[in-house]
């Protein structure tokens, strides 16, 4: 039973940051120091003859970063939810072995989980071309118009909505930036929380009350969308809270996917409103970053919204986007509150969880 708005309190902490506040902190930065470059050349001579996905934490030894995994790890479940470790080295080494270091970080940092129902653990961010929604999965809105996955979404150069992704920490190392655009959006979903209940209590109650998601696009669906039923739709609050802990899962795309199906209750028009405020309020309160190459950005998904702004790439400059991205689940993670499980798989504190279930055959 959720609780009621008028008991509700504001969410405090370092993770309620408003983008005026924090675009200028440092906080958030690290930097990798000068002599990791030669601990990952001895690190790839001992890696070089495995598949980057076969790699584990124990497999690389970087003496000089095991502080600093741990101090990561602490600002993203305690801090402000949000780090970027600039100082990657990625003019040095080819993609292969670019994927085998960073693959290697992430087992340090994390543990990788999949990404789609096929086994992926890593995943090139990048425009792939006009044949992503056949691809990944497409389907007709009411309308008649492509109506594209949010996988394949983010296969285009366009702009992606403020969302979550289905894992602790999304991370992103920026290989190659685009010509123009492509700028990273970041709000708190706690400060998004508690602007809402300041200024329309009825709304976040709204937030914390069920929205069908369809899981079209991931494990439920056809590459086309065909088959997009109840079966393949779930029902989820956009926000819960657990022993004093927030979460947020959302994407608009997947609530949007829900409502083509015949068989899925429509929104209501406080749910409607209740969405529109949540995507003003994240606008209000965000900041935009630009990733430069060598930045790894990492984000919490409990409490941290992203998005970004369409691109155009030149690839005969050098200039076409492309980050390596990482979903990881966490050691330290948060509880989650009861009815998750649909969508993270197990919900208590420091359990693996999250990512995309494989589909047999």
């Amino acid at each position: 039973m959720s609780t009621p708005a008028s008991n509700r309190a504001p969410l405090t902490g370092p993770s309620a940051w408003h983008g005026k506040d924090i675009k200028d902190s440092k906080r958030w930065i690290r930097d990798l120091p000068p002599e990791v470059g030669e601990e990952f050349d001895a690190a790839l001579k001992g890696l070089r003859g495995m598949e980057w996905s076969e790699i584990r934490a124990e497999d690389v030894w970087l003496p000089s970063l095991g502080e600093l995994w741990d101090d990561i790890a602490d600002e993203l479940e305690n801090g402000c939810g949000i780090v970027k470790l600039r100082g990657f080295p990625v003019d040095r080494y080819s993609e292969e072995d670019l994927r085998r270091l960073y693959f290697a970080i992430g087992t340090h940092i994390g543990t990788p989980v999949f990404q789609n129902r096929t086994g992926e653990l890593m995943r090139l961010i990048r425009d792939e071309g006009a044949h992503v929604g056949r691809t990944y999965g497409e389907t007709k809105d009411e309308k008649g118009s492509t109506f594209l996955s949010s996988y394949a979404r983010t296969l285009t150069n366009g702009g992606l909505r403020f969302h979550t992704d289905r894992t602790d920490v999304v991370g992103l190392l920026c290989v190659r930036q685009a010509l123009a655009g492509g700028v990273s959006k970041l709000a708190s979903t706690p400060a998004i929380h508690n602007a809402i209940l300041e200024r329309r209590p009825d709304l976040l109650e709204v937030l914390f009350q069920d929205y069908w998601r369809s899981r079209f696009g991931e494990e439920g669906t056809t590459k086309d969308g065909e088959g997009t039923t109840k079966e393949t739709a779930y029902p989820l609050p956009i926000f819960g809270l657990r022993d004093g802990k927030f979460t947020s899962h959302y994407s608009l795309t997947f609530i949007e996917a829900a409502q083509l199906a015949p068989n899925v209750p429509k929104l209501t028009d406080a749910q409607r409103e209740a969405i529109e405020m949540l995507m003003a309020t994240a606008e209000e309160l965000c900041f935009e970053m630009t990733l430069e190459p060598g930045d790894l950005q990492l984000i919490n998904s409990h409490v941290t919204y992203h998005g970004r702004t369409p691109f155009e790439d030149n690839a005969a400059s050098g200039n076409d986007r492309m980050l390596m991205r990482l979903w990881l689940t966490m050691r330290n993670n948060r509880p989650l509150p009861k009815g998750h499980e649909i969508l993270w798989q197990d919900i208590e504190a420091g359990q693996p969880r999250g990512g995309i279930r494989q589909v047999a055959g």
